[in-house]
């Protein structure tokens, strides 16, 4: 593929990156016949389709993957409408450009009304190869950060104080240390197409046009904003919201929402995807006529993770409230099989180029602390990951006599693996937060509380049991799990049975957002809600937080569970969820 210019290694679909936009209705049955032209094993996973588990298209958990020269059909019905997304579910594909939307029309009336639409696939791409990226991070996980604090920043006012520093660099942890793969490695995409593309998108001034996004990067969350115009989000995940009309929005990994913007004048607009650690940008533009450009905005400054992101927020404590906590290509080509109530249709990956490039709390005092156990030297976060504090011991110089703590060595007991030794001591709910370096931007941020269903839920019963799951990792070893044990070393399946109502407290001890993704369901965010409560297949957790969400194992079979940061599913971040038929021995 050929990026602002340059061209690239590439896995495309019947010779396209992004593939082919595919076109359904809901209510007809499907026919997706897949040949795989590849050298090596292939997939596609449907993201966020409900279909039966042999269609889901992961190796090694739903079937056994598309051998070389071979072909496999995917058949299922189409259940639901909304704005979805397909991808390669095998080793590093994704990341090569094997990913590409779904949009499925509602069987009756659209309850969104618009006059124009677009689909905006937003993505990463690197003339790195992904194996190189990954060994890359294996050996020094902090590769790609060109962004880390310097000497010239501190003269010039910058990031964080000297004494904070200092705390920092004592406890061994980056606050710089937001992504892992950075604009050092990737140039953001909109359509396939690099900033100095300027893929356009076009309207007539008064038309109410519908943007449909998709986060299908390996690795970036986006800040999605156009300035000069609002956008009133209308779908999330495929799911209709309330409309709530916002000036900005957070998309993880995965994630879709849908957007009506009204542009009045006749003029052009910019729309900017900016890498959550302000890398570098996704950029196209929003146009009465082709050709036509607007101002591109700077990147702000990148975020600095504070006490928050370590799961260790004191502001609001008693005692605590005055303490400072601030340390802290296009899809012109299209599959639409909706002329008929059943359609088929065929996918061929392929090799798209063949151009490949390989360039390459410190100072604080704990002994006084009520509850807290074992008090004694100063604290090292070099075997943390991303977590708060580890075990029984503590971070020297901080005075907490007056603080009402719980007692951590009552806390329930997590299996960990070696080099996670740590669990966010007071990890809180930020599904009311922005998102990292979005809390003072000046203009209203889309937050999950803000999410409503249009429609009531289809199961409200109460769940009958909770279990929690923790986001577990360590940065300086690049290990990613679930509870401490990553993917190769559990031979037990996470278990369900069929019918029943659960709820899932996913509680993050790392200091980075892990975008949650479960196969074969939907879940419903604990944000308050009720009946009304938003319905999602992925949430970002954010750093040192925790995200409930209840769900109903309606889908018999087994289901990936994972983290949809590319790099981090593959270090270990992924489980099994097995929904076992009712009635069947437990």
């Amino acid at each position: 593929m050929v990026i602002d210019g340059r061209q690239s290694a590439a896995i495309g679909v019947n010779g396209t990156v992004p593939a082919p936009l595919i076109r359904l209705r809901e209510g007809q049955m499907v026919r997706l016949n897949v040949i795989n032209d590849l050298d090596e094993d292939s997939s596609i996973h449907w993201h966020g389709l409900l279909l039966p588990p042999q269609m889901d298209g992961v190796p090694g958990v739903s079937f056994s993957g598309i051998k070389p020269r071979s072909s496999y059909l995917y058949e299922f019905p189409v259940r639901q409408n909304g704005t979805y997304w397909y991808h390669s579910h095998s080793g590093f594909q994704e990341q090569l450009g094997h990913y590409g939307p779904i949009v499925i029309d509602p069987a009756g009336t659209d309850p969104v009304q618009f006059d124009r639409e677009h689909v905006i696939v937003l993505s990463d791409h690197s003339p790195i190869s992904p194996e190189a990226i990954f060994r890359r991070m294996k050996v020094d996980a902090g590769h790609f950060n060109y962004q880390r604090q310097t000497l010239a920043g501190l003269l010039a006012g910058r990031d964080q104080r000297l004494k904070d520093r200092l705390d920092w660099g004592a406890m061994r942890m980056d606050p710089t240390d937001i992504s892992d793969t950075t604009g050092a490695a990737y140039t953001y995409l909109v359509n396939g197409h690099g900033p100095k593309d300027n893929w356009t998108a076009l309207f007539s001034p008064g038309q109410r046009v519908r943007l449909r996004f998709v986060n299908a990067s390996a690795m970036t969350t986006f800040n999605v904003r156009i300035p000069g115009l609002r956008f009133t989000i209308v779908q999330a995940d495929g799911q209709n919201v309330m409309p709530i009309e916002i000036d900005e929005f957070q998309i993880g990994v995965a994630e879709t929402y849908d957007a009506i913007v009204t542009p009045t004048e006749d003029k052009a607009f910019t729309l900017v995807g900016e890498a959550i650690d302000r890398s570098g940008m996704a950029r196209a533009t929003l146009a009465p006529r082709a050709g036509m450009t607007a101002p591109v905005p700077p990147l702000r400054p990148r975020p600095i993770a504070t006490m928050k992101d370590m799961g260790m927020d004191m502001s609001g404590m008693q005692g605590m409230e005055g303490m400072d906590m601030s340390a802290g290509k296009g899809l012109t080509r299209g599959i639409d099989p909706t002329a008929e109530q059943n359609a088929s249709a065929k996918l061929a990956i392929g090799v798209a180029a063949a151009v490949a490039s390989q360039t390459g709390m410190a100072g604080m005092d704990h002994s006084n602390m009520q509850g807290m156990p074992g008090n004694s030297g100063t604290m090292d976060h070099s075997a943390m990951g991303h977590g708060a504090m580890a075990g029984d011991q503590t971070m020297a110089g901080m005075d907490m006599g007056s603080m009402n703590m719980r007692d951590f060595s009552k806390a329930p007991q997590v299996k960990r693996g070696p080099g996670v030794q740590t669990i966010s001591p007071m990890p809180m709910d930020r599904t009311g937060e922005p998102g990292q370096g979005l809390e003072d931007v000046g203009h209203k941020v889309l937050v999950y509380k803000d999410l409503i269903a249009l429609d009531r839920n289809p199961d409200v019963r109460a769940p009958s049991r909770s279990i929690d799951i923790h986001l577990t990792g360590n940065m300086e070893r690049f290990m990613w799990s679930f509870d401490g044990q990553k993917m190769s070393d559990v031979h037990e399946p996470i278990p369900f049975i069929e019918g029943e109502r659960v709820r899932v407290n996913l509680i993050n001890d790392t200091m980075m957002g892990h975008p949650i993704h479960i196969h074969g369901h939907f879940f419903e965010l604990v944000t308050g809600h009720g009946d009304h409560a938003p319905r999602k297949h992925t949430v970002i957790v954010q750093p040192g937080g925790k995200v409930t969400w209840d769900f109903t194992a309606d889908a018999v079979g087994d289901w990936a569970f994972h983290c949809h940061l590319l790099y981090h599913m593959e270090a270990g971040m992924m489980r099994i969820v097995s929904v076992r038929p009712k009635g069947e021995a437990q």
